[in-house]
């Protein structure tokens, strides 16, 4: 009996979160139905609610959005949009930081949340993971005489909070598991642990005796 719970409780609980996630996305995407005149929302059209539409929506808006900033014209409305904020105190700052983090996150180029990190942290001896999010600090670099990153330390099992912390370079180690597996490890405390196939990887145990010895 023991052995059927547990494997029902492995097929309802994962699907009843992802519903949960998801119906929650929904419903917040359906929230941009009201910016619609109300004559004109699929409610009183239809004369019946459809979940969902507000995806449509939304995903259209932020389609058309990015063709008419593409373009030159776009460019200079954007420009002028942002004369605007910047001038509005409070207001400059949030707009500003936001935009810089979408910029690293969505850019191709960079480097923020694209690679897992091992560091030891919160003393010598104990390893969490993080995330890079930079490794460009000229004036920090230059006062501690070290090349200095910049890692996501998360909290478990909510990795939407956590703390940012710089660190020497050669004191962060970089692993080969995927941004997703670091997520997934993040969030099942450590449960899910990622298959590493490198094949010629040191056994632990030896390493473990070699150390003894010395």
């Amino acid at each position: 009996m023991r052995k059927y719970l547990i494997a029902g409780l492995l097929i309802w609980i994962p699907l009843g979160v992802t519903v949960m996630v998801v119906k929650l996305l929904v419903d917040i995407m359906d929230r941009t139905l009201l910016l619609l005149p109300a004559k004109w929302q699929p409610d009183a059209l239809l004369g019946i609610h459809i979940p969902g539409l507000g995806v449509v929506l939304s995903v259209v808006v932020v389609l058309v959005t990015g063709i008419v900033v593409a373009n030159f014209l776009g460019r200079r409305l954007v420009a002028m949009w942002e004369y605007l904020l910047s001038h509005i105190p409070f207001v400059a700052g949030v707009y500003r930081a936001a935009k810089q983090v979408m910029e690293a996150v969505l850019s191709t180029g960079g480097q923020s949340f694209r690679k897992v990190m091992l560091i030891e942290y919160p003393r010598k001896g104990i390893w969490c993971l993080s995330f890079l999010t930079g490794s460009d600090f000229a004036e920090i670099d230059a006062r501690t005489g070290k090349q200095m990153v910049s890692v996501f330390v998360p909290t478990t099992p909510n990795p939407t909070s956590g703390f940012v912390i710089l660190m020497p370079r050669e004191d962060v180690i970089e692993l080969d598991m995927s941004v997703d597996d670091g997520l997934k490890m993040i969030i099942s405390l450590g449960v899910a642990v990622p298959v590493w196939e490198q094949q010629d990887a040191p056994d632990v145990a030896e390493i473990a005796a070699a150390q003894r010895d010395t």
